[in-house]
Parts: C-alpha cells; structure tokens; sequence
C-alpha cells in the first residue's frame, strides 16, 4: 500500500492572511490544497490518503473532501503546534490502515505543482532503497552567519541541494525516527529528512523540479496563480 500524508497544519502567519489559513486561499476556482490533493486522487499508485489539518479547519476539510470528490481520503486530523507534531499526527492514522513495510509519501498541502511522474518516482525509488528525498540543485550562493550582519563562511555552491517534497519512507521507518525524536523531547525537527538524518537513517535523493514551489508568502502565491495561467493558456 501507499499512503499519502498531506499535512496542512499551520495558519499561514508569513502569508498576511488573517481570515483564512493559506491552504484555503483560492486559485482558479479552487482551494490550494485540493490543487495538491488532486494530484495523489489521481494517480493510480496511491491507495489512501490522510490530511493532518489546522484543528478549527476540520469541518471545512472535511467539506472540500466531500465537494471535490476526493474519495482516496481516509481521515482527516487534527495538526499540531509544529510541522513535525503535524506530521506526526499524520503518520499515527496512516498507520491504522497500513503495515510497516508500505510507502508513505509526506507532502505539504501547501506544494500544489507536484506531478504524477514525481509521486510514482518516489514510491518506486523508496521501495528500492527505503527513502526518497526530492531534491533540486542549489542556484544562488549559500552563506552562513551567526549575527546576520556578517557572513562567517561561504559554501560551494556545486555540490549544494535543497530538500522540496514529496519525502518518502517506509512507514515503521519513518514511525520509528519520530518516536526516537519525541523520547527526546525533539517537536520541533524542520522536516523529514532532517528528522531521519537525525536519526542515523541514510537518505536517497531523487531529482524534482523547481516549479514544485511551496506557497509560503504572498509572492508564491502571486507565483502560483501565474503558473496555473500560464498553463491553462497553454492547453
């Protein structure tokens, strides 16, 4: 089985949207996070999915799932204070209707430019070697500082990449990282991948695509909705 977990936990602060948590905000019609959810409705390889969503929200998830059809929507969940308590969340209804061998993917409700060709990667590539990670080649210089007023060190560039999402694990894999981290009082990891690094785990990597942005603020929402445009004028 693969099982999707989409966590949407978070209210948005970043964005300036006071009424509405971000992955509400609408794009051609449509709530964001129903643009990311179509794409694992869609593909044939994913088997259930499970929203970890902000708790005041549930109903109007809950609403959407039934509005959009998403009938691959197993539950949805309350979110936690962080990401990773979110996820957490997540996880612990996946694992309900899974065994410890199946793949979860781990998506931000808040990355709706994934594709299917991505999601099926993924799933292939963590059944092979028991993670996948999407990354993309770092573009711009990294720099370190510890004051923010002067820049301690200055890293290559080359071999540099940045973490998106999907990240996929094996379910008791990814339980077990989290259990580790929680024992120790850890709530607070910036996502999966650094959580699993944490834990000793080795990480494969698989390519992904730059237009697989994550809407943090209102620029990436302007970005979106460009996308989509453009897109729509394309087909």
């Amino acid at each position: 089985m693969n099982i999707a977990v989409i966590f949407a936990g978070g209210v948005g602060k970043r964005m300036g949207s006071d009424q509405i948590p971000k992955q509400f905000l609408e794009a051609q019609g449509r709530p964001i996070i129903v643009h990311t959810l179509a794409h694992f409705q869609e593909s044939p390889e994913v088997d259930l999915i499970v929203i970890s969503c902000v708790a005041g929200w549930i109903d109007y998830m809950n609403r959407l799932v039934e509005r959009y059809a998403l009938t691959k929507v197993a539950q949805v969940v309350p979110g936690g204070e962080t990401g990773q308590l979110s996820i957490w969340n997540g996880l612990q209804a996946a694992e309900r209707y899974a065994r410890g061998d199946d793949i979860v993917l781990i998506h931000d409700g808040v990355r709706p430019l994934i594709s299917r060709e991505l999601i099926s990667r993924n799933i292939a590539e963590a059944r092979t070697y028991g993670s996948c990670i999407t990354c993309v080649p770092v573009i711009e210089t990294i720099v370190q500082t510890a004051d923010a007023s002067a820049i301690d060190r200055v890293y290559e560039r080359d071999p540099m990449m940045v973490a998106k999402a999907p990240q996929t694990f094996r379910l008791a894999d990814i339980l077990a990282a989290h259990r580790w981290a929680l024992d120790r009082g850890v709530t607070n990891s910036i996502d999966s991948c650094t959580l699993m690094a944490d834990y000793g785990a080795k990480l494969h990597m698989t390519r992904g695509d730059y237009k697989n942005i994550k809407i943090t603020t209102p620029i990436d929402y302007a970005m979106f909705k460009a996308i989509l445009e453009a897109e729509s004028d394309d087909a």
